[in-house]
C-alpha cells in the first residue's frame, strides 16, 4: 500500500471541500489541530499545491478573525485570473512551472490533451535548445505568455 505524507492527505482534504464548493474558508489553526500538526505545515500544503499556476487563488487574513479563503478559479475566464498569472509568470519561468500551468488547462478542459501536447513539446529545454539557463527561462516565459494571450482570444 502507499503511503501518503502529511502534505497529500491535507491537500486532498482541502481539495474534498473544494469539490463542493468553489471557494472555502478555513481556519489555519483548526485545519491543523484536526491533522495534528503544527499551522505553518498547512501554511506549506497552501503555498505549494494551491497556486495560481494550479488554478487556485489564495487570499489570507491575519488576527483573531482571520481566515484563508482558497478559490477555484478558471484562468481564462477571468481576465484579471490571467493578467496576475502573467504577472506571476514575469520574465522568466522554470519548465516544472510551466508544465504545471499547462497541465492546469488541460485538467480545466480549456485546451486538449493534443494542445496541451504540443505546448509541453515547445516549453521544453531540449526544444528550446539554449546552454543558458537563465535564457532559457525567460525564452519560455515569452512564449507561454504568447500562448496564454492567444488562448485568451480564442476562449
Amino acid at each position: 500500500m502507499e503511503e501518503k505524507s502529511i502534505s497529500d492527505i491535507i491537500e486532498r482534504y482541502l481539495k474534498s471541500i473544494l469539490a463542493n464548493d468553489e471557494k472555502v474558508e478555513i481556519r489555519r489553526s483548526e485545519i491543523a489541530d484536526h491533522f495534528d500538526v503544527v499551522p505553518s505545515q498547512i501554511n506549506y500544503v497552501i503555498k505549494t499545491r494551491f497556486t495560481l499556476q494550479n488554478g487556485y487563488l489564495v487570499q489570507s487574513k491575519r488576527g483573531g478573525g482571520g481566515y484563508i479563503r482558497i478559490e477555484r478559479v478558471n484562468l481564462l475566464d477571468d481576465v484579471d485570473v490571467l493578467d496576475m498569472l502573467i504577472s506571476n509568470i514575469g520574465d522568466s519561468i522554470s519548465e516544472s512551472d510551466a508544465f504545471t500551468i499547462i497541465q492546469t488547462l488541460y485538467n480545466e478542459e480549456v485546451i486538449t490533451r493534443r494542445e496541451g501536447d504540443l505546448m509541453l513539446v515547445m516549453l521544453s529545454k531540449n526544444t528550446i535548445g539554449l546552454d543558458d539557463r537563465k535564457a532559457t527561462n525567460k525564452l519560455r516565459a515569452k512564449i507561454l505568455i504568447s500562448l496564454l494571450n492567444r488562448l485568451r482570444f480564442e476562449s
